[in-house]
């Protein structure tokens, strides 16, 4: 009989209207954070956005959401 039961991480749902080919980074001229999230053309900003440091973060953000990096 098993106490603990392993947690199982479903993927979350991208955000309604867009896809998991609007994501995109973007890197800041003053300081060089790097932020990934879901680009939103309209209103030219990141939508469900996070800071970034590695590359395994955006490899990690991509896994979040179900999707295969490019």
């Amino acid at each position: 009989m098993k106490i603990f039961k392993a947690k199982v991480r479903t993927a979350e749902p991208v955000p309604a209207g867009f896809t998991v080919d609007d994501i995109k980074t973007e890197s800041s001229i003053c300081t060089g954070e790097t932020t990934i999230g879901f680009y939103d053309k309209s209103e030219r900003r990141l939508v469900c956005a996070e800071l970034v440091s590695r590359d395994e973060d955006i490899t990690a953000y991509y896994e979040k959401y179900g999707a295969k990096r490019p």
